[in-house]
This record gives structure tokens, C-alpha cells and sequence, in this order.
């Protein structure tokens, strides 16, 4: 089963190999509203870790994606320029923003796991 990190600015990294795919969380989603647009780094751009990458716009606020770790855009999610919705409906599965391919993996270590999150996310009610 591919690990799923996470960042205090609510991104998602789910390491598989070394790569990662990158979206924003469950809670962010929700946090946004219905998601309208999605932009996506290009690929082979170098990113580094915390730095924007992406922007996610909802009905509510446009907001930053950052980079979760440092390293080059392999690939984007096709699907969400024409149905940013889908990070709605499934944030950590199709509504994944791009792939990344980790530079750094002591970068991942950095990042909160799932129960640090669920901790973090509870802290900011």
C-alpha cells in the first residue's frame, strides 16, 4: 500500500516508488467548496519543496498548491482542466493534481503521516 504524507498548508504527497502524486486533502476540499479550476504545474518543471506549484480556485477563494517535496513534474492529471470537480469527489484518488519525482526522499520524513494529520487538522477547529 502506497504511503500517504501530508503538509501543514494541506497538500498530499502518496509516495509509490520514487514518485509521488500530489493533490490537496480531504480537508482542504471541503474546506474550498466546489472546485472550478485546477492548474497544474507543466511537466519536467523543477519544484522545490514549499514552494507554489499549482492553484486550485473554488467558488470560495483561489488558492496555492505547494510543492510537498523537491523535484521535476513527470506527469499532470489530464482529467481536472476540463472537470476540476473531481477533486471534490475524490481528492486522494482521481483528483490528483500531478506527479513529482522525489529528489530528496528524506524530505517525505518530514511530512506528517495520517494520524499527525487527523491531530493537526483537529488542532485548527
Amino acid at each position: 500500500m502506497a504511503e500517504i504524507r501530508y503538509t501543514k498548508d494541506h497538500e498530499y504527497i502518496r509516495v509509490e516508488g520514487g514518485e509521488g502524486v500530489v493533490g490537496i486533502s480531504e480537508h482542504a476540499q471541503q474546506q474550498l467548496g466546489d472546485v472550478v479550476f485546477a492548474e497544474a504545474p507543466p511537466v519536467g518543471k523543477a519544484l522545490k519543496a514549499g514552494e507554489p506549484a499549482a492553484v486550485v480556485e473554488s467558488v470560495k477563494a483561489a488558492s496555492d498548491v505547494f510543492a510537498p517535496v523537491s523535484g521535476e513534474v513527470l506527469a499532470v492529471n489530464p482529467e481536472i482542466e476540463n472537470a476540476p470537480g473531481i477533486i471534490n469527489e475524490d481528492a486522494l484518488g482521481r483528483g490528483w493534481l500531478f506527479r513529482i519525482r522525489i529528489a530528496d526522499p528524506a524530505e517525505i520524513a518530514s511530512l506528517m503521516d495520517e494520524v499527525a494529520y487527523a491531530a493537526f487538522v483537529a488542532s485548527q477547529a
